[in-house]
């Protein structure tokens, strides 16, 4: 089980890419590392995009967008091989290719897009399936209480309560900013939760499950918060 979250002296929160700087002064890693309720807006403005650590990759990034990934290298999915599979508490697993996602209706969510070290991208427009749609589609049973995620790049997970993940502003996303969405930005196929921080997207997804309880994914393992909900946000009621 992870520490208990750590904060700064003042109480404000630390954000990812400083949480993983611990790792080269020769801290505990990231089981010590705090829970992360906000960004440092403006922060990595003027911060170098190198990163050190080796645990996250960082490339060009036009429209603000930065890129990292836990592991090595991932692989790329296409029309040819990618696969959507959903299971778990459902009563009819279900498995979409690339070209059954984009035969489905779709929905558009502008949102602004927050990550925990402070980047934002605003009024970035996604599109793609209702998460709703594809869990009513596969049938939840009664047990069903929340939704894991699972990533082909083999080490990635994330986690919903089942209320959040019916909210209308929860997508299977297919496009970002009007393009399908590319390698680098966890395609052809990622999570969006719009009404939180960007480590709740999860990308490059392969795997939804219904399960009868949260199951803390990645990050939260490590300390951070299992809600990353944004500033203002109602987080009460799942939008129709």
């Amino acid at each position: 089980m992870a520490e208990q979250p750590k904060r700064k002296a003042d109480g404000a929160p630390v954000g990812r890419r400083a949480l993983l700087g611990m790792l080269g002064a020769g801290a505990a890693g990231l089981a010590a590392a705090p829970y992360l309720q906000r960004g440092w807006e403006g922060f990595l403005g003027a911060a170098s995009q190198v990163d050190s650590t080796g645990l996250t990759g960082l490339l060009p990034n036009p429209g603000g967008f930065r890129y990292y990934s836990i592991v090595g290298s991932v692989p790329h999915k296409d029309e040819t091989n990618y696969q959507l599979k959903i299971g778990g508490l459902v009563d009819r697993p279900r498995s979409f290719t690339l070209a059954d996602l984009r035969a489905l209706p779709q929905t558009r969510v502008v949102h602004d897009v927050l990550c925990t070290d402070g980047w934002r991208v605003e009024k970035t427009p996604f599109e793609g399936v209702k998460l709703a749609d594809l869990l009513d589609a596969a049938g939840v049973r009664s047990g069903g209480a929340a939704v894991r995620f699972t990533c082909f790049d083999g080490a990635y997970s994330e986690s919903l309560t089942l209320e959040q993940a019916r909210r209308s502003d929860v997508l299977v996303a297919l496009n970002m900013q009007d393009k399908p969405i590319t390698h680098e930005h966890g395609g052809p196929v990622r999570l969006y939760v719009a009404p939180m921080y960007f480590y709740k997207s999860a990308k490059w997804l392969s795997g939804i499950s219904v399960t009868e309880t949260v199951v803390p994914g990645y990050w939260e393992e490590r300390g951070y918060a299992v809600d990353g909900w944004l500033d203002g946000e109602d987080r009460n009621s799942a939008a129709a």
